[in-house]
């Protein structure tokens, strides 16, 4: 603001027959606008995740208003099942698929949004270490599953996702953020909601973001480990702490 205002002064002090002058002007403004605006568009990792800033101003300050969820903690979780991209390929998937098996499920908002993907790819790039302790991760937005293989075929250079170790979940009828309490009624798609699915199918934790805040892989991986620990030791006797091998207390 305080540099537009400057040019505007200057602008008024400019004489009219200086067009040069003025297209100069104008073009030094739109550098330091764009400028401006690609530094807010940018990816950050901040405190062990990644963070969006362009997305608080991209987002009109609305109630965010949210179903309400069927989604609940020590409960069976929300039966879903669609279409998703497995390695290229359109499958039906579903939460029974993975019983056996613990299940890290989050939604993003959108395909093709102009924050760069980095939390979506940094899922899929570490997906290795989630299977070495008998756990998946699926992806899922209110997208197609036409556009999302159209963002997978998109080059990382360019914005898209490139290869994706992880399937990628389309909800486009918005009934499976509905029912896991994600979706946004004023926006027409999702926060960024994260859920821990055990091998049991019980919903074990949920983490649910504004759209500018990431999640953080290994905060995530830590989430799965103690839940797994828990599993196999119990809660511990009366208030002795449980220590987690390679797990932060």
């Amino acid at each position: 603001m305080v540099i537009l205002q400057g040019f505007l002064k200057l602008w008024e002090n400019i004489v009219s027959g200086k067009e040069s002058l003025r297209a100069a002007l104008l073009l030094l403004f739109c550098v330091l606008t764009s400028a401006e605006e690609a530094k807010n568009s940018q990816c950050h990792n901040y405190a062990g995740g990644h963070v969006y800033p362009g997305e608080a101003f991209r987002v009109p300050v609305s109630d965010h208003s949210l179903h309400l969820s069927k989604a609940k903690i020590s409960k069976p979780a929300p039966h879903w099942e669609g279409t998703a991209v497995i390695n290229g390929e359109f499958k039906e998937l579903k939460l029974s698929d993975y019983r056996g098996k613990y299940l890290v499920f989050f939604f993003y908002p959108l395909d093709f949004t102009f924050v760069c993907p980095t939390e979506i790819i940094a899922f899929s790039d570490r997906v290795h270490e989630f299977r070495a302790i008998n756990t998946e991760v699926v992806a899922c937005s209110v997208d197609s599953q036409f556009t999302h293989l159209a963002w997978i075929n998109t080059p990382r250079k360019q914005g898209g996702l490139g290869e994706m170790k992880i399937p990628l979940l389309s909800d486009l009828t918005h009934q499976i953020s509905k029912d896991y309490g994600v979706y946004l009624e004023d926006q027409g798609h999702t926060l960024r909601g994260l859920f821990i699915i055990d091998d049991k199918g019980v919903l074990r934790q949920i983490t649910m973001n504004d759209l500018p805040v990431g999640r953080s892989v290994d905060e995530t991986l830590r989430l799965v480990q103690a839940f797994q620990y828990t599993d196999k030791h119990g809660e511990g006797e009366g208030s002795k702490p449980l220590h987690i091998p390679g797990v932060g207390n």
